[in-house]
């Protein structure tokens, strides 16, 4: 069983030939709107790789709280910890570039009064050999209590640490599994990475000083993970993106339900990369997190 807790967003996602510079406009090509949140995503991601998900979260009582459920609901998620509160919805806005690359601004709204009762309780309902996957996307007092309370219930903790904020220096060493991208990486080990061979020697260094199962996605270049004292390598699989929206929520979804589903770990993180790489390939975060049974046949 996996239990996400985490933020609740509608997304607003407009598609522009390029990026804009600051303070110029751009005329856009498309406009969309899509269920969104990292927690939402990451719990999506889990079900549709075939866990048994609870999401715990937040909404308001406008008209984005039932759509930004909508599909989390329809694929069967267990949503009766997540709380509706007076007030709007989290929303994010999002640019899309025409390389499919993107800009995100986030609102928290009803995301930003989770509260540490409400991760307490979360953590309450779940049993020994349970998986907690966790953002911080919302306060860090509610991610810090679940983290405290995941140990006291011998429950695997799995962190992504994005998006990044200065609380990761205090919440990173109480995950059993931290998951950050090339830019949060660079945040944990102190300096800018330049190419792969200097981030597998500096994730070996954090991983003997920290004994922390660790993993890092590096887009084009795949994942590197550190487990055990081991390092592994395992290559991108190759694509034209469309949208990164929602890549990396994937891969954080796949990976929590292939280890809690006791997969090896380096088959679970193979299965993981290639589930986020194909949500590249199409946009929007939730609508691109493909089934199951697209990622088994394209490995």
């Amino acid at each position: 069983m996996i239990t996400v807790i985490g933020s609740v967003n509608m997304d607003l996602i407009a598609t522009t030939p390029r990026l804009p510079e600051p303070g110029e406009t751009v005329t856009g090509t498309d406009f969309a709107t899509a269920p969104g949140g990292k927690g939402a995503n990451q719990a999506l991601a889990a079900q549709r790789a075939g866990a048994a998900v609870q999401m715990a979260g937040a909404v308001g009582d406008d008209a984005f709280a039932a759509e930004a459920l909508a599909l989390l609901d329809e694929a069967g998620a267990d949503l009766g910890a997540v709380r509706h509160l007076t007030g709007p919805t989290g929303t994010a806005l999002i640019l899309v570039g025409g390389d499919g690359e993107n800009m995100i601004a986030v609102i928290p709204a009803a995301n930003g009064k989770m509260t540490a009762e409400d991760a307490e309780r979360a953590v309450a309902s779940m049993t020994a050999g349970d998986t907690l996957l966790l953002q911080m996307e919302i306060p860090e007092d509610a991610v810090g209590a679940a983290l405290t309370a995941a140990r006291g219930k011998r429950v695997t903790s799995v962190l992504n640490i994005a998006p990044l904020s200065d609380a990761v220096d205090r919440l990173a060493p109480l995950a059993d599994i931290v998951i950050a991208n090339e830019t949060e990486f660079a945040r944990l080990c102190g300096r800018q990475i330049a190419t792969l061979a200097e981030a597998r020697t500096e994730l070996a260094a954090l991983h003997g000083q920290t004994g922390q199962c660790l993993i890092v996605t590096l887009g084009g270049d795949g994942v590197l993970a550190a487990r055990d004292g081991e390092i592994t390598h395992t290559a991108a699989l190759p694509i034209t993106p469309v949208d990164t929206v929602g890549a990396g929520d994937t891969f954080c979804g796949y990976l929590a339900q292939g280890l809690d589903a006791g997969m090896e770990f380096t088959a679970a993180v193979r299965r993981a990369a290639v589930a986020g790489a194909l949500a590249c390939l199409k946009p929007g975060a939730q609508p691109s997190i493909p089934l199951s049974a697209e990622v088994d046949d394209r490995l």
